[in-house]
């Protein structure tokens, strides 16, 4: 296995730079997800790692050998596609064993390699199908194993599960996350599935216009979010966000009020009187209050109501026009058109320049 060092790496298409100076260090054996918006440059990164785009600046080193200019098959890398790109009329064997028979490895090796591989994904007593007999989950376990038969130094997985439906989703989830812990492999894994990148990673690195916005561990990523792209893109449902004015700092406590919200202390972030700022407040940091003007106060009408069993998400219009949700873990009732108050604690509140 080994370890990856992207230094100042960048990507352009003619005169438009679509990877612009990524820094990035992934630990020997780390679980990495990038995760961002369609269009934030996730999938491009993870392409030129695997040599697949050509490194338009900077540096990429692996194993601490430096590989810009290193043929995709000399990087000790395998990728797991979107789609499962099986040869149809091979047999799941022959479908893993493929790269393994190119490269002429004997064929007593190959036999050890697959059959470990198949025990290690539950394949064994699939090896004779050919992929139209197996469902989708199955043919990705497939595409999966192709890559452990190789023994590369870094997996690489782009969107691997974006065709699966939700339950199958969930369940290669937990194999994927099986399988990192029994290989200890470095992996690194593209989604725009904040669910995914949150239940897997060891670290999230969370892309935005080409630019990394913010590093790290995922609770620490919803806890302390570096700015209001982070905060806005991880959680869900997403954080509601109100135009404020400071109208009072001391002690490194700003006073903030809106017409969507109370008067409230929070944390000053460096914010001086009468400027204007942004507070950030999580769905799942609001709990009914009755009305009042109390501090963390959002007062407003119900618009929508959705019962999910074990929570109920209330969509909220404010009397300023912003719109709150309000994320209550049981199923409680509430009437459309009436009129609710919703209280947060301020310590869990996030105050960001405007």
């Amino acid at each position: 296995m080994a370890g990856l060092r992207l230094d100042k790496l960048r990507k352009t298409f003619g005169a438009v730079e679509i990877i612009r100076g990524v820094e990035l260090e992934i630990a020997d054996g780390e679980f990495v997800v990038f995760v961002g918006p369609s269009g934030c440059g996730k999938s491009t990164l993870l392409r030129m790692i695997a040599g697949l785009e050509d490194i338009s600046g900077g540096d990429l080193f692996i194993g601490g050998e430096r590989c810009n200019d290193m043929e995709p098959r000399d990087r000790g890398i395998a990728m797991v596609f979107q789609s499962y790109a099986l040869y149809p009329h091979l047999s799941v064997y022959d479908n893993m064993s493929f790269g393994l028979t190119l490269n002429r490895t004997p064929k007593a090796e190959i036999e050890m390699r697959v059959r470990e591989a198949a025990r290690i994904l539950k394949l064994g007593q699939l090896l004779d199908r050919r992929p139209a007999q197996l469902s989708g989950g199955q043919r990705q376990r497939v595409a999966i194993g192709r890559a452990i038969v190789r023994k590369p130094r870094v997996f690489l997985f782009d969107e691997p599960l974006s065709n699966l439906d939700a339950a199958l989703r969930m369940d290669m989830r937990m194999e994927i996350a099986r399988l990192h812990k029994e290989l200890g492999a470095t992996m690194i894994y593209v989604t725009h599935d904040q669910v995914e990148a949150m239940t897997l990673a060891d670290k999230i690195v969370v892309l935005e216009g080409g630019k990394v916005q913010q590093v790290g561990a995922p609770i620490e990523l919803y806890k302390k979010p570096a700015n209001r792209f982070v905060a806005g893109f991880i959680g869900s449902p997403k954080m509601n966000f109100f135009d404020v004015t400071v109208t009072d700092v001391a002690s490194g406590m700003a006073t903030v009020e809106s017409a969507a919200v109370a008067p409230v202390s929070v944390a000053a972030g460096g914010l001086a009187v009468g400027k204007r700022a942004v507070l950030g407040v999580r769905p799942q940091a609001l709990r009914r209050e009755a009305m009042s003007d109390r501090d963390g106060t959002i007062c407003g009408t119900v618009s929508l109501v959705e019962r999910l069993g074990a929570e109920t998400i209330v969509s909220l219009d404010t009397e300023s026009g912003a719109r709150a949700l309000a994320a209550i873990p049981q199923d409680e009732i509430f009437e459309t058109g009436s009129a609710v108050a919703f209280r947060f604690d301020p310590a869990q509140a996030h105050l960001f320049a405007a």
